[in-house]
């Protein structure tokens, strides 16, 4: 037990991957939320716990009752309607975080995570708030969003448009491309919004929009999340200068190299790859 104990530790705290922090973090308000009210559910007829949690942590749509929950455009991006809810987001955060992660490194997931829940947020909120079908049928009213679908949905978005072509063994015996089950979540996310879900459509679709319009900027020298980041960091007064022309990192790499680089990722895994070639793959998505 203390070694499993010890192992999330390492990985939540020491590992450098902010990956699992967003993971554990959701399981925490998750725990934090519906155990109490399971226990006070054996006492009371009512879940008066997360109703209340539901009440002043979920975002609402109707914009007089945003103001008086301001803080709830992020923190309904930490909570979840059930198990299954959390389940399917956190299997999805980690595995598209980690082909993220392993492009862009560890330090952009948290920022991506936090903006493409907002994007989805804002989507939210925009439509509920002009479009008829919600303003006159009291579901303007009514309707709140929770969950980190939004957020989950901008770390698949970047994580495809990095690399659309990687591919991923879905359930273990299906080969698929990560452009393939990007499109098929957007496509699903513009079909349910106007269904039973449609705030939570909506909220995905913002969250897949910010993660492909990042990482296309990204590719452009327009690094949003970085340039957020480097405004809390001090700067050094110390000035390193290189005189070392010999690797100019900005040289597009031959189609051939690229080629044989995503044949090597098809019949192998993305894991496989050498630091070296994973470089050439990034340097290739900015061009």
């Amino acid at each position: 037990m203390n070694t499993f104990w010890q192992d999330i530790n390492y990985k939540v705290f020491k590992s450098g991957s902010k990956l699992y922090l967003l993971i554990a973090i959701n399981v925490a308000v998750f725990l934090a939320i519906n155990v109490p009210g399971i226990l006070a559910g054996l006492f009371t007829r009512g879940d008066y716990i997360s109703t209340l949690t539901y009440e002043y942590l979920a975002l609402p749509s109707y914009l007089p009752k945003l103001l008086t929950r301001f803080w709830t455009p992020f923190t309904y991006m930490f909570m979840h309607a059930g198990i299954l809810h959390i389940l399917f987001n956190m299997l999805w955060l980690f595995w598209m975080g980690q082909i993220f992660e392993e492009f862009l490194g560890n330090k952009r997931i948290v920022g991506l995570y936090l903006l493409g829940g907002l994007s989805g947020a804002f989507l939210f909120v925009a439509a509920y708030n002009i479009f008829p079908v919600f303003t006159q049928s009291g579901a303007l009213l009514t309707s709140s969003a929770i969950g980190a679908s939004a957020s989950v949905m901008a770390v698949i978005a970047a994580a495809a448009t990095i690399v659309p072509d990687y591919t991923v063994m879905l359930f273990g015996i299906l080969p698929i491309k990560l452009k393939w089950i990007a499109i098929f979540y957007v496509v699903l996310g513009f079909w349910g919004i106007t269904g039973p879900n449609a705030g939570g459509e909506i909220a995905h679709l913002g969250g897949a929009l910010f993660g492909f319009t990042y990482v296309k900027q990204l590719q452009k020298g327009h690094d949003w999340i970085g340039s957020i980041s480097s405004l809390f960091k001090r700067k050094s007064k110390l000035k390193v200068v290189s005189n070392n022309q010999e690797r100019n990192s900005n040289a597009a790499p031959r189609q051939e190299d690229v080629d044989r680089i995503l044949d090597k990722i098809s019949k192998t895994g993305y894991e496989n790859l050498s630091k070296q070639e994973k470089e050439i793959l990034f340097r290739a998505s900015k061009k």
